[in-house]
């Protein structure tokens, strides 16, 4: 048996459902309102879900996110190689794509809070998107780390 960690001896669909949610650094950038520009480019915002809870860098309303926000995308191993908007630093499509997960990960460091502590979550630096205009989102386009340019 090895001693490596599941996540690099596991693909996606052979992880167990606490593996798979274990995944997630909590960054909350999956849950920011993004923009296209006419070059077809993602644009994160600083804007995000109604449900996303700015305070704990968690959704407020987890098991029902789909249902109170029809266009929230639940992650599955099916669908992660096809969404081309998660974020660059996402554990799954870090996983899917063959790449190990960041040195700040959770599940890397033990330390629930090395996401924020290491400045990859946008927990505390976000309005919601109930606190805004539609039409006054581009205002809000921000770049946040990990997440410059394409890959």
């Amino acid at each position: 048996m090895s001693n490596d960690p599941f996540w690099k001896v596991k693909s996606l669909k052979e992880m167990s459902r606490e593996e798979w949610e274990s995944l997630c650094d909590g960054c909350g950038k999956c849950c920011l309102v993004q923009l296209e520009d006419e070059d077809g480019d993602r644009l994160f915002t600083s804007v995000s879900c109604k449900l996303y809870d700015g305070a704990t860098g968690r959704c407020k309303d987890y098991s029902n996110r789909s249902v109170r926000v029809p266009d929230c995308v639940v992650l599955s191993p099916e669908n992660v190689g096809q969404l081309e908007w998660m974020p660059n630093t996402c554990a799954y499509r870090l996983i899917h794509e063959g790449q190990d997960l960041p040195e700040w990960h959770p599940l890397v460091t033990g330390d629930p809070q090395s996401t924020f502590k290491a400045g990859m979550s946008v927990r505390g630096l976000v309005i919601s998107e109930l606190q805004v205009d539609e039409d006054s989102l581009e205002a809000f386009v921000t770049d946040w780390p990990g997440e410059s340019g394409d890959r």
